[in-house]
């Protein structure tokens, strides 16, 4: 079995991913992990840390030679790097007094990543077609439903995006509530998806936390959600601050430290995980990402439950045509998204305002209309409140020449 991992110099998520692989006996027999990145640098500390552990593994800067008989391809990387493309997606519109958290999914760097990614996963589908056409593609870059949504329209190569949302705010939410776990029934779209059930031995916990009074500071905006929408939404607080328009605004400072959105979290982060020294050695034990789980799912028939990101065929009756996270299996058979009927209407209404921005972001970058960047920009609901409508051409503009390299 050969796994190839696209994005590979991306040292810590790779290190996750490969350390769930060989963490499953039955995988690791006869597995295969090649490795691909443009940085080579960044793709020898993965390869090194790759083969301590005993790992057959190809390192390679072609991508199309890591795809080559490929049975999974697991995507993990980022197109223009933190430097200069993330720090031109905030940078430049703060010029503007628009300011984002991490601006990676929806939102003008949502945008902005999508049209400069898209391209780049379309090539590697078209190469998959080629090389390895009947390998599963389990996608994990941002702007993930743009991307998922991009590549079920340009190409048949089987796809399903993977986030770690919905596990972790659900870990997250037992540890509010001071239990060991919760179960749960989800769906939405990827970082606005809504618990729709959401118990603990078959007690629905909702109450609880729509009465709850110590809530966790980094925890504000969801929690105000939850008060006013009546769901907990999967995606964190500061993510879900610049998906809507009533967090973040210029004119409103107390507001932003009302619900203590971090301002340029991204960039933060990164920073911090630049300075951190490069791991030399796989983890231990197994970690909660889907990925290694579906894969042994699909190679041994043991059914494996998880929440995806496919088109919605049926899916989400109340949610247009558009990439849905849904509750999947994954099995012998393959992977089988499951119907959830509609969402409850107040729910959908909030999601389409973000699938309106998807939308025109792939239209743009499949057709490659200069006029469909605007009109995105212009429905966005945080760039909107924000902005007049020439404000945001004028933006789009500066950003499109400053992403012109």
């Amino acid at each position: 079995m050969k796994v190839t991992l696209i994005g590979a110099g991306s040292t810590v998520f790779a290190r996750t991913l490969i350390s769930d692989l060989v963490s499953f006996p039955d995988l690791a027999d006869g597995l295969t992990v090649a490795l691909m990145d443009i940085d080579a640098e960044r793709l020898r500390a993965t390869e090194r840390m790759t083969a301590a552990a005993g790992v057959p593994v190809e390192a390679t800067l072609d991508r199309r030679a890591a795809l080559a008989g490929a049975d999974y391809v697991l995507t993990m990387f980022q197109v223009g790097g933190y430097r200069p493309a993330t720090v031109i997606d905030f940078e430049v519109p703060a010029r503007f007094g628009l300011r984002q958290t991490i601006g990676d999914t929806l939102g003008i760097g949502g945008i902005m990543r999508g049209l400069r990614t898209i391209p780049v996963l379309l090539e590697l589908c078209s190469e998959m077609e080629e090389v390895c056409p009947d390998a599963v593609l389990l996608q994990y870059v941002n702007p993930m439903a743009m991307l998922c949504w991009a590549a079920a329209r340009a190409s048949p190569i089987r796809t399903v995006g993977l986030c770690h949302s919905v596990q972790g705010t659900a870990r997250e939410l037992a540890a509010d509530l001071g239990i060991e776990a919760l179960e749960y029934r989800c769906a939405g779209i990827n970082h606005l998806a809504f618990y729709l059930e959401l118990t603990h031995r078959s007690r629905d916990v909702y109450p609880e936390l729509r009465s709850k009074r110590d809530i966790p500071e980094w925890n504000r905006v969801r929690y105000e959600v939850l008060r006013h929408f009546g769901y907990f939404c999967t995606e964190s607080s500061e993510h879900l601050a610049e998906y809507v328009p009533w967090f973040i605004k210029s004119a409103k400072p107390k507001l932003i430290a009302q619900f203590n959105v971090p301002l340029d979290e991204y960039l933060r982060r990164c920073e911090e995980q630049l300075a951190r020294p490069v791991p030399t050695e796989l983890a231990r034990g197994r970690s909660d990402e889907y990925g290694a789980h579906i894969i042994h799912a699909l190679e041994t028939g043991e059914p494996f439950r998880f929440n995806g990101n496919v088109m919605n065929e049926g899916l989400i009756d109340n949610l247009p045509e558009c990439c849905v996270e849904v509750p999947c299996v994954a099995d012998a058979r393959g992977i089988t998204p499951e119907a959830v009927g509609a969402l409850p209407p107040q729910l959908a209404a909030l999601i389409r305002t973000n699938v309106n921005v998807q939308e025109l972001t792939v239209e743009a970058a499949l057709t490659g209309s200069r006029e469909h960047v605007y009109h995105a920009a212009m429905v966005d609901p945080h760039t909107a409140a924000e902005l007049s409508l020439q404000e945001i051409h004028d933006l789009v503009d500066r950003l499109i020449e400053a992403h012109s390299q």
